[in-house]
């Protein structure tokens, strides 16, 4: 049986995904989403700078809604991974496990997966529920305003992830895991000015009931939050398979309207190299489905 071809494949059911679904089915096409349940978002347990919610919202109940809005105007959702991505003739073949679907255009929108702290999965993830991980000071930093910090990493992203957090708390203590901090002189000279202190590893992590502990060679240190400052893989392989043009960090290279330099392929969302945040990735997929939506008038003009 021939499988009816949809106008677009969205590979990402986080808030760029749905949101691109959205946008599309309201625009009177059929877009079919493949969400494999991983995306960062559904790990956030309250967000509170996310606009229209002045009293926070749990990120799993938010991509709730907007897969319950994606439905209501015609989006198909099915939970499943993307196996793999080929492109021939124009067209796009996705396969999952147990099928192969085509695709006039494919939207990415993958995102990327934070470097946990070397600890126990079940410790991390009920640390992070109760807020005593975070990986987002952008997001979050407002809350931990005037508490104990620890930036846990090395180099250059831990410096900067420490001095931006200088900015809520004076109580900041940058955390090298490895045993070497990996500073410039000039960047530990700015977190002594600073008053940021600087403790080497190897370290242990372990969480009490209203604390999270960091055993270090030069003893115990409790905070009230720790940020990982580790990096982040992301999800692009789907993607540079098929062509695509990634950056040095492996982030999908987009031009102003969300095109990758492969016809027809899209990306959208922390997959994209830029600021990331559930409104950047909201307006990156806006974007991109409305480019979809006039690339293929383009091609065919979309009349009722």
């Amino acid at each position: 049986m021939k499988l009816a071809r949809r106008d677009c494949i969205i590979i990402g059911g986080g808030p760029a995904g749905l949101t691109a679904a959205i946008y599309l089915a309201r625009y009177h096409l059929s877009v079919m989403v493949f969400d494999d349940g991983t995306s960062r978002a559904a790990s956030i347990p309250i967000c509170h700078n996310h606009a229209g919610f002045p009293g926070g919202i749990n990120g799993a109940e938010l991509l709730a809604r907007m897969r319950a809005q994606a439905i209501m105007y015609g989006a198909e959702i099915r939970s499943q991974r993307v196996s793999s991505l080929r492109s021939a003739g124009g067209a796009f073949r996705v396969s999952f496990d147990d099928g192969a679907l085509p695709a006039r255009t494919v939207l990415i929108a993958t995102g990327v997966v934070n470097r946990m702290p070397s600890m126990p999965k079940d410790k991390h993830d009920e640390a992070l529920k109760r807020g005593l991980i975070r990986y987002c000071p952008v997001c979050d930093g407002f809350e931990v305003t005037d508490k104990r910090i620890a930036i846990i990493g090395h180099g250059a992203k831990a410096y900067k992830e420490a001095v931006f957090l200088r900015s809520y708390s004076r109580y900041v203590t940058l955390l090298s895991p490895s045993g070497q901090h990996q500073l410039e002189p000039n960047e530990e000279a700015r977190l002594r000015e600073l008053g940021i202190l600087v403790k080497l590893g190897p370290i242990e992590i372990d969480i009490e009931q209203e604390n999270i502990v960091v055993c270090a060679s030069t003893g115990d240190h409790r905070f009230d939050t720790i940020y990982p400052a580790l990096g982040s893989d992301i999800r692009s392989e789907l993607a540079s398979g098929i062509g695509a043009r990634l950056s040095q960090e492996r982030c999908v290279c987009v031009d102003s309207h969300q095109r990758t330099n492969v016809q027809g392929l899209y990306a959208a969302g922390d997959v994209v190299r830029g600021l990331d945040q559930i409104s950047n990735a909201m307006g990156q997929a806006g974007v991109a489905a409305t480019t979809i939506r006039n690339d293929l008038c383009t091609l065919s003009p979309l009349v009722r």
